[in-house]
C-alpha cells in the first residue's frame, strides 16, 4: 500500500513551520525553560512549534486526531492522527547542544504511513512515506538521497547505538545491554531520533531505548522500515508504542532481540 502523497507534502511543510521557530531560538538567551511534572524540561519553543503544527493541520485536515508530547490527544473523526514530538531532544536544545529534532508521523489505523524528521542545527532533514521509500536530504548531494540500511550480517561486525544507560540499569537490564555490546563491533550513545535515522542511514546497525513514548518512534519507524530495516519492541512486536524500541538493518534484528528482548 502506498500512502497519500499529499500527506507527506503537508508532513514536509509542517516541518519547516517547526525549523522557523526552533532555529529562531535556538541559542537565544532569553529562551524560556519550565520543568514538566515529570521533572523533564519544556521550553517555549516545545510548545510554540507543536501549537503551530496543530493550528495548520485543524485547518488542514480537520477530522484527524492529534497526539503530541506537550498538549496531549485531541480527538478527530476519522482512523487518522497525527504523531507530533515538537522537539526530540529538548535536554540538548536548552544546552546548546544541537542534536535535537521535530518529529512529525502520521498514522491511519495500525499503520504509520508518513514520517518526517528535520534537524536543522545539524542541516539534516529525513522522511518516509509508506510504498515509497526513505530519503534524506544532508546537504552534502545533489539534492535528497533514497536511505538504505546496512547489509551487515553479524553482530560481531556491527555498530550499536544506545540511549542513557542508566535507564537500563533503572529497569534491572544493564547486563543484557552489556552483553549487547559486547557482543557487537563498537557502541555509541547517539540517543534520541538520531540513532534511529543512522540505522536508516546504513551507518549504524542497531539502535536500542527502554523507555520511550509513541511521539519519540512514530516518524523513525516508518523511515527505518521503509529503508529496508526493521523496528520493533523489546517483544519483537512491531509498534512504535510499546514503550522501548530496538531498530535494526534487519539482518541483526533477532540476533538482538535473543540479548536484550523482554
Amino acid at each position: 500500500m502506498t500512502a497519500d502523497p499529499d500527506d507527506l507534502a503537508l508532513a514536509l511543510e509542517l516541518a519547516d513551520i517547526a525549523d522557523s521557530i526552533t532555529r529562531r531560538r535556538f541559542l537565544a538567551a532569553d529562551l524560556k525553560v519550565d520543568t514538566k511534572p515529570d521533572m523533564t524540561p519544556v521550553s517555549e519553543a516545545d510548545t510554540a512549534v507543536e501549537q503551530a503544527i496543530r493550528d495548520l493541520l485543524s485547518t488542514a485536515r480537520p477530522e484527524d486526531a492529534v497526539v503530541g508530547e506537550e498538549y496531549g490527544v485531541s480527538t478527530g473523526g476519522g482512523p487518522r492522527r497525527w504523531i507530533i514530538d515538537p522537539i526530540d531532544g529538548t535536554k540538548n536544545y536548552v544546552r546548546g547542544i544541537p542534536v535535537w529534532a521535530t518529529l512529525i508521523a502520521l498514522q491511519e489505523g495500525e499503520r504509520t504511513t508518513v514520517g518526517a524528521i528535520s534537524a536543522p542545527a545539524l542541516g539534516r532533514r529525513w522522511w518516509a512515506s509508506e510504498g515509497a521509500g526513505a530519503f534524506v536530504d544532508d546537504g552534502l548531494s545533489d539534492g535528497p538521497r533514497r536511505l538504505s540500511v546496512s547489509a551487515v550480517a553479524e553482530l560481531g561486525d556491527a555498530q550499536l547505538s544506545l540511549g542513557d544507560i542508566l535507564h537500563w540499569e533503572r529497569i534491572g537490564r544493564l547486563d543484557a545491554l552489556l552483553t549487547l555490546a559486547r557482543s557487537c563491533w563498537r557502541n555509541r550513545g547517539f540517543g534520541d531520533f538520531w540513532g534511529y535515522m543512522l540505522v536508516a542511514e546504513g551507518t549504524v546497525e542497531v539502535h536500542v531505548e527502554p523507555e520511550v513514548s509513541l511521539w519519540d518512534l512514530a516518524a523513525a519507524q516508518v523511515i527505518v522500515e521503509e529503508a529496508g530495516g526493521r523496528f520493533t519492541d523489546l517483544a519483537g512486536v512491531a509498534t512504535a508504542d510499546g514503550g522501548d524500541a530496538l531498530a535494526s538493518n534487519g539482518l541483526l534484528h533477532d540476533a538482538a532481540l535473543s540479548i536484550i528482548g523482554r
